[in-house]
């Protein structure tokens, strides 16, 4: 029974990953969209911090957390956001419901596992207006919309190689396709303009972990880690269509294909610089656990030449993000309330966007529980994220959000040798 549900969750799952649009962001227009949280559920709500891992939840961040996983698990998460934008003037409010992962890890030893599933990594879902006059007086109305992003599809192998200290690696295979488009519209004239482009990318990048989890007086442990995910290197195939369309009934009139060959953008690269991370934490094992991580970026060095946006520079990124958890008991048999994992955490992301000379950055504040199931290691993950990104300064949008999410971590002992029959 659980095979066959584990199989068709697969099914599921996957077909929702491929179909979805993953954002409603006026940002998302830029580069090659809105990076998606990688992190899992439990990790997210302690501020999206990755140093922590144990041995029956996943680590979708640090592959050396390998090492400590003792059970089979295989782990899905969906999403809720409501949305509220807004700009000087006025306001708009709106949702969007997501899958966020599809993951399974298994141990190989008692010092070493493997994990492999499949992730959004960047999302395109946007539809702005923007309405102004021209040199003649007469209005002028252009329509932006875009959809798409990059899936990703990941293996990971961690293990601890010396006492306390683990090594792991994770190889991402990004891809997927990005769409743009532009209308134009002018009071009295009886025809608009209208600009699409695509890109069809994909490439690797790689994310190698190192953790040191010593014991301190046989009861506590000092986690520290450091996190280098590798520059991206993605390969762009791009197309782009010119035309008009008759604003009465949509018809499209004299569209042609751009020859980009001739200006060297039928092929294009993009580079996600190399990101570093560093985390240092202390807990007692399944009691409690406080952590902090430091992440850098030079994200300065990154352009999308093909969408040739005027408005938009790119800065250095970074990101600190404080959390824990706290469990009052976990083996206690007369209160299922003191089982519970509570976690919370904060975070604040410099994003490294720059729209009209002003930074975009993003701030939340995360809390969640975890509840174990009855008679397993199994568990659901449920969380809060409360946040703002963006500014309303030079004509921006900013956006205030509060993000639901579930997450089931189920875990057997698949693949281990039975002691008794």
């Amino acid at each position: 029974m659980v095979k066959k549900f584990l199989i068709a969750s697969i099914c599921v799952a996957a077909h929702g990953l491929f179909a979805q649009n993953g954002t409603i962001s006026p940002y998302s227009s830029f580069g090659i969209g809105e990076l998606r949280n990688n992190s899992s559920i439990d990790n997210r709500m302690m501020g999206g911090i990755s140093m922590y891992g144990d041995s029956i939840h996943i680590n979708l961040q640090n592959p050396a957390a390998y090492s400590k996983l003792k059970l089979t698990t295989y782990t899905a998460a969906v999403s809720h956001s409501e949305i509220r934008l807004e700009d000087f003037t006025q306001e708009q409010n709106t949702s969007i419901t997501n899958l966020e992962y599809l993951s399974i890890g298994l141990p190989l030893s008692s010092k070493m596992g493997i994990g492999f599933g499949l992730m959004p990594f960047t999302s395109v879902g946007y539809n702005l207006e923007d309405v102004g006059t021209n040199a003649n007086g007469e209005e002028v109305t252009n329509v932006f919309a875009g959809e798409g992003g990059l899936n990703r599809v990941y293996f990971s192998l961690g293990g601890e190689v010396i006492k306390n200290v683990s090594l792991g690696a994770t190889v991402n295979f990004n891809f997927g396709t990005l769409e743009y488009q532009r209308i134009q519209s002018v009071e009295g004239v009886q025809f608009g303009t209208l600009d699409r482009r695509e890109s069809r990318i994909n490439g690797f990048d790689i994310n190698y972990a190192l953790n040191y989890t010593p014991r301190i007086k046989d009861k506590y442990t000092l986690y520290t880690s450091v996190l280098v995910n590798t520059q991206a290197n993605l390969t762009s195939q791009n197309s782009e269509t010119l035309g008009s369309f008759s604003l009465v009934n949509g018809q499209e009139i004299e569209v042609i294909d751009v020859d980009l060959d001739a200006v060297n953008l039928r092929n294009t690269e993009l580079k996600i610089p190399t990101r570093f991370t560093f985390g240092l934490g202390f807990g007692q094992d399944k009691k409690w656990f406080l952590g902090g991580e430091y992440s850098f970026q030079e994200f300065s060095s990154f352009s999308n030449d093909f969408l040739g946006l005027d408005n938009v520079t790119y800065q250095d990124a970074s990101t600190m993000a404080f959390g824990g958890y706290f469990i009052p008991d976990y083996k206690s048999l007369s209160s299922y309330f003191k089982r519970i994992n509570y976690r919370a955490g904060i975070k604040y992301d410099v994003t490294g966007l720059v729209v009209n000379g002003s930074e975009i950055n993003d701030f939340g504040i995360n809390f969640g529980f975890g509840f174990p199931l009855p008679n397993s290691f199994s568990n659901v993950n449920l969380g809060f994220e409360l946040g703002r990104r963006g500014t309303t300064v030079a004509n921006l949008i900013e956006e205030n959000y509060l993000n639901i999410s579930i997450g089931l971590s189920l875990n057997a002992r698949w693949f281990q040798k039975r002691r008794i029959d």
